[in-house]
């Protein structure tokens, strides 16, 4: 994924299936200078960590 996509992602109201090593997860935000973003697993809500943006994969 690039830090473009990564920001509508996390701007728009309709949630994405987007995941991180094969998790789901929610953008809670993004980086742009660092391109890194801050995610959570949906299912573990204070599991939040600082990944590369390119590591997010997104399911159509």
């Amino acid at each position: 994924m690039n830090v473009q996509r990564a920001k509508e992602i996390a701007a728009s109201p309709i949630m994405a299936n987007v995941s991180y090593d094969g998790t789901p997860i929610y953008i809670q935000y993004v980086d742009e200078k660092n391109e890194t973003v801050q995610i959570y697993p949906l299912n573990q809500p204070d599991k939040e960590q600082n990944v590369p943006v390119t590591t997010l994969e997104e399911s159509k």
